[in-house]
């Protein structure tokens, strides 16, 4: 890569201090310290299925609950993501994958429109995962759709432990996402899109 698609993004709230530094071109090395074991499991997810390297650092509000800190991160990565891509040219745009965990199947398909929308479906049979409550899964990608301007649709085709169920979630959005980032060396430098604009 000649151009580097690299993007580091502070937010500081009264609620929450997050960083986030992300290299689109990476090999899947993660650092992340969100304050919350799950959702860190899940970033690690991000950056192993995506091969996007990724460094996540957050202070929140944790007394309270885990939900701000949650959707701060899913902000911050949102609006990384979106300055990691820039122009967006020559990126594939586009991204599917169906990813098995034991009994779950998940499907995930997005792309990269600028136009935020999430179709979510996943259907997880417990109110929380350990100590993660199991509703901020949603609320992390409501924040990271609406930051990154993308198109996320999530099905569930199968699964009952709410573990498998989101974990193999997460891993298809990084398989998804490493497709839909990738460079297509047919497009060159143009932008993936009959409008000519993203």
């Amino acid at each position: 890569m000649t151009n580097q698609r690299i993007a580091t993004v502070k937010r500081t709230t009264g609620e929450t201090e997050v960083q986030v530094t992300i290299n689109l071109d990476g090999t899947g090395i993660c650092k992340s310290d969100t304050g919350i074991p799950f959702l860190d499991h899940m970033i690690h997810q991000i950056s192993s299925h995506g091969l996007f390297d990724l460094d996540i650092q957050a202070k929140g509000d944790w007394e309270i609950d885990d939900h701000h800190t949650n959707e701060d991160v899913g902000i911050t990565l949102g609006q990384a993501l979106h300055q990691a891509l820039g122009h967006k040219k020559g990126i594939v745009r586009f991204g599917h994958f169906v990813a098995p965990l034991d009994e779950s199947l998940i499907q995930v398909a997005l792309d990269f429109s600028g136009r935020p929308h999430l179709s979510y479906g996943l259907d997880i049979p417990t109110q929380r995962v350990g100590n993660y409550d199991t509703q901020l899964v949603r609320e992390f990608f409501v924040a990271v759709v609406n930051h990154s301007q993308m198109t996320l649709h999530i099905r569930q085709l199968d699964g009952i432990n709410s573990h498998h169920i989101i974990e193999a979630t997460f891993k298809a959005f990084a398989r998804a996402m490493r497709m839909a980032t990738e460079i297509d060396p047919r497009r060159a430098e143009t932008i993936p899109s009959s409008k000519g604009v993203l």
